[in-house]
């Protein structure tokens, strides 16, 4: 599963997917994975979670050295795991066409505005 990401500096991504990985029941501290990029978390049952922050990507190939589409459709059941990316945008292509994509705003007001696409409730 991708869930994808969007939203300004600030808004509130990284937080979002501390609270994916505490649902998860994850114990681990969760921090932006910065210049390493990709975070890994293992939940009680086994579950993976990959937090991946593409905010220093600047170009597309980076994308493609890093191995990040074969990342992303791993089949192999002890690889299977959630990916959340931040600043998806930055991945094109990459993301597949069935993620559920997260876009928050911050309003003037202070709150945030959420649309999820993707999710077929």
């Amino acid at each position: 599963m991708v869930v994808a990401l969007e939203g300004n500096l600030g808004v509130g991504k990284t937080t979002l997917i501390k609270g994916i990985a505490r649902a998860l029941g994850i114990k681990d501290e969760v921090t932006s994975p910065g210049f390493t990029i990709i975070s890994e978390y293992l939940n009680p049952r086994g579950l993976r979670l990959l937090h991946i922050d593409l905010y220093r990507i600047e170009q597309i190939r980076e994308l493609e050295d890093l191995g990040f589409e074969e990342i992303l459709n791993n089949q192999e059941p002890e690889k299977l795991a959630i990916s959340v990316i931040e600043w998806s945008d930055r991945a094109g292509e990459f993301i597949p066409e069935e993620s559920i994509n997260i876009h928050i705003h911050l309003e003037k007001n202070g709150y945030r505005s959420i649309q999820i696409t993707g999710l077929n409730l």
